[in-house]
């Protein structure tokens, strides 16, 4: 029944009135109008070099392995200098630590251009440079999330989410697509000079963020401050449940790794492209009709209703035989993951306390970059026996009951209120006082 209720909730929400995005948070904080422009084009010119490494990889050794070696080199900075960046998130000022891995991101970006240059260019500064990327990208991450908190009001976190999730879905699809003409047309040099110039624009966007200190009684970074904040994720039933349906979502029902496979086996390789482009195409649309989600107050049946329906989306894609009815499924597998995902960060954003924020948004780092490429590992392996078809629908029921064992486990997420949930009433008060004044 709980499914049922999920289902009717969201449906109700649905009207012509509440169809287009809500732009409050873009009216009301000048700070996230520039977070929200910077990010873009960040994001266009990391898509350029996204393309180009890998690219470059392979033309130097024309070895698939050395290729699939950069998420391994990357993978362990991400989490270690993403939980170090949640405790510095907390202690230090956030516009300060996003100036500084923004301009570190631009340095980096100037070592791929200067060793793409050289007469032959050299293989291990990839590997470094992507191992940099990710440290960087770890301690950054959590500044930027906490900072969303503070900078937009209470009562429209929701549309905020619903804003940043469009745009990272518009540069996904955009952003690799340009890039692969240019580096296709003009080279690794050109696509790294892009990215050079667009994260000076960036720096100089950054500079003029507000800035962001800590509370006068913030501790500095350690293991001990890092460890109080899992103690109070573990004592939060609600926050648990954000975290392991991710990774359950994630791990069980992300099938990238087998796209190619699942495309030679229905004779449809031309549409690779399109089965890669399908999942934030299905995110995107949800985001340019997200108006209703600002009214809605059950953000944990969004959590498991996306996130069962992302894998019903992705068993019916492993199932059907037609690859137009495949890309359909992904595409509506996208807009699963896009609800759940619009669930969680109103939650997280609701919910914890603003001396906490940085750590937890350091935590939730793991949630979303270890399932993913875990996800990878198992629909790969599972493919071996089974076939990519097999991986994916496998994977896709998997999920859906993994997400029902989780939402029955964990009750309090499904019951979940933002009007009356105590950490959210408490961190709304805690917002008022700050701000000296009601919100609305």
């Amino acid at each position: 029944m709980e499914w049922v209720a999920a289902w009717g909730f969201v449906a109700s929400k649905l009207s012509l009135s509440g169809v287009l995005p809500d732009l409050s948070p873009w009216r009301s904080s000048a700070d996230f109008r520039l977070l929200w422009v910077q990010g873009l084009v960040a994001f266009f010119g990391s898509s350029m070099a996204l393309v180009a490494l890998p690219l470059q990889i392979a033309q130097l050794t024309d070895s698939p392995l050395a290729v699939g070696a950069i998420g391994a080199v990357e993978l362990i900075p991400l989490v270690v200098f993403g939980l170090y960046g949640g405790a510095l998130a907390d202690s230090t000022d956030r516009k300060r630590i996003i100036l500084l891995t923004e301009a570190g991101l631009g340095v980096l970006a100037v070592v791929l251009l200067v060793n793409a240059l050289l007469p032959r260019p050299m293989l291990w500064p990839l590997y470094v440079v992507a191992a940099g990327v990710a440290a960087l990208a770890g301690l950054q991450r959590p500044a930027l999330d906490s900072l969303m908190a503070r900078i937009v009001p209470h009562e429209q976190l929701t549309a905020a989410a619903a804003l940043n999730a469009l745009r990272w879905q518009v540069g996904a699809i955009a952003g690799p697509s340009l890039a692969g003409v240019v580096v296709a047309t003009a080279g690794a040099p050109t696509a790294y000079t892009v990215t050079v110039v667009c994260f000076a624009a960036s720096v100089l966007m950054c500079l003029r963020l507000s800035p962001a200190p800590p509370s006068k009684d913030a501790e500095k970074p350690s293991l001990r401050g890092i460890a109080e904040g899992a103690r109070y994720a573990w004592s939060k039933p609600v926050l648990l449940g954000t975290y392991a349906i991710d990774l359950a979502a994630m791990f069980f029902a992300f099938p990238n790794a087998v796209f190619p496979f699942l495309a030679t086996g229905l004779d449809a390789q031309w549409a690779l492209g399109l089965m890669y482009a399908a999942m934030p195409l299905g995110a995107c649309l949800v985001g340019l009709t997200s108006g209703w989600a600002s009214k809605v107050r059950r953000h944990g049946l969004l959590v498991v209703f996306g996130a069962a329906f992302w894998g019903l989306s992705m068993t019916a894609a492993g199932l059907v035989g037609n690859i137009w009815l495949v890309l359909l499924c992904i595409a509506l597998a996208g807009g699963g993951d896009m609800l759940s995902g619009l669930g969680r960060s109103t939650i997280w954003n609701q919910t914890i306390p603003e001396e906490l924020r940085g750590r937890l948004a350091g935590i939730e780092i793991l949630s979303y970059s270890c399932g993913p490429q875990l996800g990878q590992v198992r629909s790969g392996a599972v493919a071996g026996w089974t076939g990519a078809r097999g991986a994916v629908w496998s994977g896709g029921a998997a999920c859906v009951l993994a997400v029902g064992v989780l939402a029955a486990v964990l009750p309090k997420l499904l019951s979940y209120d933002s009007e009356t949930d105590e950490d959210a009433v408490r961190r709304r008060g805690q917002r008022e006082a700050a701000m000296g004044a009601p919100v609305a």
